[in-house]
């Protein structure tokens, strides 16, 4: 049986992965940990250092797994590599390389959300999560079932959400996924409004009637593709 664990992107806690219930394959062996600073997690001291990000997460982030981060989770489980033992394989979902792009969100885009969260953290949060789920097929259905499983509260500190808004802005694991010692698989969904179209084009898989939360849109679909990478974790995209 293959261990699968989950991590969340930004503003969203590891409840969001409840939208998986019930469509997993019996191979598979679930982990949720939810990133520090979010849930009940104590935040780091420094919640942008990603040498603290690896000593509170190494034990939640083995390297018999495969690991799925969605969204800012897949930025920083491939800035991880540097610092963690590597996984069996890992899946970017809804996320490449780096995040801003001229063509999807640029970085004059981001540092005016930046700047707008620093005014008014509560606000910007919930504006982002209703435009990320503007590429799904119901956004509506989408942003109701997202608060179903979130509630409107907060789920983490605004510091941590901040530090998040940071590493969306700088990181970039180009090099990092270029030499990476295990598979990298990249799946997207087909509508996501927040990655670029050529992001879209070369994406190892495309999920249909899509977009950024296919976790809330389309999750048989997902949960089957994430199986079926669990059942061959080893084999190149």
């Amino acid at each position: 049986m293959t261990q699968l664990i989950l991590l969340s992107g930004w503003g969203c806690d590891a409840r969001l992965w409840q939208a998986l219930d019930g469509y997993w394959s019996t191979e598979v062996d679930i982990e949720t940990p939810d990133w520090p600073g979010y849930g009940d997690r104590a935040a780091l001291d420094d919640p942008a250092s990603l040498d603290g990000l690896a000593d509170a997460m190494a034990n939640d982030l083995p390297s018999d797994a495969v690991w799925i981060g969605w969204s800012l989770g897949g930025l920083l489980a491939g800035a991880l590599l540097d610092h963690l033992p590597p996984p069996r394989a890992l899946v970017l979902l809804g996320m490449d390389e780096r995040f801003c792009h001229p063509e999807g969100v640029s970085e004059s885009d981001l540092a005016t959300f930046r700047d707008a969260f620093r005014r008014n953290p509560e606000a910007t949060r919930s504006h982002f999560l209703r435009w990320q789920l503007g590429g799904e097929p119901s956004p509506r259905s989408a942003h109701r079932r997202l608060r179903a499983l979130l509630g409107d509260a907060a789920p983490a500190t605004s510091a941590t959400l901040a530090a998040g808004l940071e590493q969306l802005a700088t990181l970039d694991n180009t090099s990092r996924l270029a030499t990476a010692s295990c598979p990298v698989h990249r799946l997207v969904g087909a509508r996501d409004p927040l990655l670029a179209p050529n992001v879209l084009a070369h994406a190892d898989r495309r999920i249909e009637d899509a977009g950024h939360c296919p976790l809330l849109s389309q999750p048989q679909q997902l949960a089957t593709l994430l199986s079926g990478i669990a059942a061959r974790p080893g084999a190149m995209p």
